[in-house]
């Protein structure tokens, strides 16, 4: 019966097909500090509280973490905190519209960071979002780096 099946093309594929290649051929690493900042989150669990998602904020030249925030929760506002610990450190401001010009932000396509809000808020401060390819965390290697994720 299999032979048969078989020779009509009838047997369900049972292997993935394989993916194209995509080699990353160029680095993410930029020349000078506040050019393009990371943001990642990772999850943990502590004995006292329970589950805590920790985001961080990352600079593509140095790899300093510019913001880190833990939180019980994983929302787009706690997503928000560390780019703003970096903004207020490196830039001085958060109230002026426009203050932190010329950064990029990349992140990747989770619901926190591609919410109205976030984007909205990003926007606000003069960031530009640039979101990393889907299936293709490198793009975001010095967040994703920096936690081990």
């Amino acid at each position: 019966m299999r032979r048969i099946m078989k020779e009509h093309g009838l047997l369900a594929p049972h292997r993935p097909a394989p993916r194209v290649a995509h080699p990353h051929d160029g680095t993410i690493v930029t020349e000078w500090v506040d050019q393009v900042w990371g943001t990642d989150m990772t999850e943990t669990f502590t004995a006292a509280e329970g589950r805590a998602y920790v985001f961080v904020a990352v600079d593509h030249c140095s790899g300093e973490f510019v913001g880190i925030h833990a939180a019980s929760g994983a929302s787009r506002w706690e997503a928000l905190e560390p780019v703003k610990q970096g903004i207020a450190k490196h830039f001085g401001a958060l109230d002026m519209a426009g203050v932190a010009t010329g950064l990029t932000l990349r992140h990747d396509h989770g619901s926190n960071y591609m919410s109205g809000d976030f984007q909205h808020e990003i926007r606000f401060l003069g960031v530009i979002s640039s979101p990393a390819f889907v299936c293709q965390p490198e793009g975001n290697g010095m967040a994703e780096r920096a936690i081990r994720t």
